[in-house]
């Protein structure tokens, strides 16, 4: 009888300290992921985390093959919440599906082949959904910035004239092409045009809702 009991409290003690040491297993996982995934900034009353940081860096891997440093995605994802909070404050639409479905489509046919494009998204790390989502996200802001600062930009031929000499021309000459005519890159060169303003208009605009809102940055802070 001695001998049972004393197997049944060895039995008990080993599971004891199985769940012992799985729970250490669990408290160690849980402060290295709260480690890792911790606040890089803290943005008015909402915070970005490391793992945005890394998210955005991940993303720009699989569309240019390489990444900014931490503390420049930090800086874009800083801009992003101050076009985001405007975004929302104004009710702007989000992008359809069929919007998303564009942008997906856009960026697999950037690559030379649907094989090299899930090749290098596997590598980034990120699953399609994610993907998607970042995609989403860049057309919702592209989108609220086009709306906000499109209406004002004025273009005048003589802008379009310049644009076309220099820098269709001797774009074509360095290529040995024979160059468009100006009148048949009116249109594309009056879009890029319009973007370009849109684009400092933004950048200004930016730059003065960045000294307005209260910023702390931690991504440096817990680095050794």
């Amino acid at each position: 009888m001695s001998a049972k009991i004393f197997s049944r409290r060895a039995v008990v003690i080993a599971f004891a300290l199985a769940l012992f040491f799985l729970n250490l297993i669990f408290v160690h996982a849980s402060l290295a992921q709260e480690l890792i995934d911790r606040i890089a900034a803290r943005v008015e009353n909402d915070i970005i985390l490391l793992s945005d940081v890394r998210h955005l860096g991940r993303y720009q891997m699989l569309v240019d093959g390489k990444s900014e440093n931490e503390a420049q995605l930090l800086d874009r994802l800083i801009d992003q919440w101050v076009v985001q909070n405007e975004a929302d404050a104004s009710r702007f639409p989000r992008p359809t599906d069929a919007e998303i479905d564009q942008g997906v489509a856009a960026l697999k046919k950037s690559f030379p082949s649907l094989q090299e494009y899930e090749e290098r998204r596997k590598q980034s790390g990120l699953s399609e959904q994610q993907v998607r989502d970042k995609i989403a996200t860049q057309i919702h802001l592209t989108n609220y910035l086009d709306s906000r600062f499109r209406p004002s930009v004025q273009v005048d031929a003589k802008a379009i004239e310049d644009f076309y000499n220099s820098a269709v021309l001797p774009r074509a000459k360095a290529r040995g092409q024979e160059p468009p005519s100006l009148e048949a890159s009116r249109e594309v060169i009056q879009e890029a045009l319009i973007e370009q303003s849109i684009d400092a208009q933004a950048e200004r605009w930016l730059k003065e809702s960045r000294s307005r809102i209260h910023v702390e940055r931690l991504l440096d802070e817990g680095k050794e």
